[in-house]
């Protein structure tokens, strides 16, 4: 079974957050919420999401991906933090996923992996950075490059939490989790 790593900052996208927690763990995926700091972790709307654990205390453990809810201040302060910069790169060089959503793919930046890649973000997030080496996509509501995932904000998280699925535990988990949410046929 795969192993998810979403640490959640203080004013993190709650609906981001949510909406990949539960869908990673109704695929059977495990999923560890860890709070950058001990204790209940207060989102952008107000809502309050306490965490399994603290980062501190999942610094020396092993994930398959590592996945970054977006909001403001939220990916700030996954920005600011370096364990958390830190354990992007060393899942990139073990070659495991990365991914992250809304403004929080800035972090991605910052730690060098969306250097030669395809991304997206919230608009006006990494567009914003001029990075010279990162092609921003404005057109897809999930971008896939490698094992960097990346996607737009709080309208897109269930797509993103459905590609994370797919990418982890394969195309017909997706669909048998896809399918029991009763979603629209596009």
């Amino acid at each position: 079974m795969a192993r998810v790593l979403i640490p959640l900052a203080q004013g993190c996208e709650e609906l981001e957050a949510v909406s990949i927690i539960d869908l990673l763990r109704r695929a059977g995926i495990e999923v560890v919420t860890a709070g950058l700091a001990e204790g209940a972790v207060t989102c952008s709307r107000g809502v309050v999401i306490v965490p399994d654990t603290s980062l501190d205390e999942v610094l020396g453990d092993d994930f398959d991906m590592m996945v970054l809810p977006g909001g403001l201040p939220g990916a700030d302060h996954l920005d600011e933090d370096v364990r958390i910069r830190r354990m992007l790169q060393q899942l990139a060089e073990r070659g495991k996923y990365t991914a992250a959503i809304c403004a929080a793919p800035k972090v991605l930046a910052s730690a060098g992996l969306l250097r030669g890649k395809q991304a997206t973000s919230y608009p006006g997030v990494i567009d914003a950075m001029q990075l010279e080496d990162t092609h921003y996509v404005d057109d897809q509501a999930v971008v896939v490059d490698g094992k960097v995932i990346t996607s737009r904000g709080p309208g897109t998280a269930m797509d993103f939490a459905l590609e994370l699925i797919e990418r982890l535990a394969g195309a017909a988990q997706r669909n048998a989790v896809e399918a029991s949410l009763v979603r629209p046929a596009k």
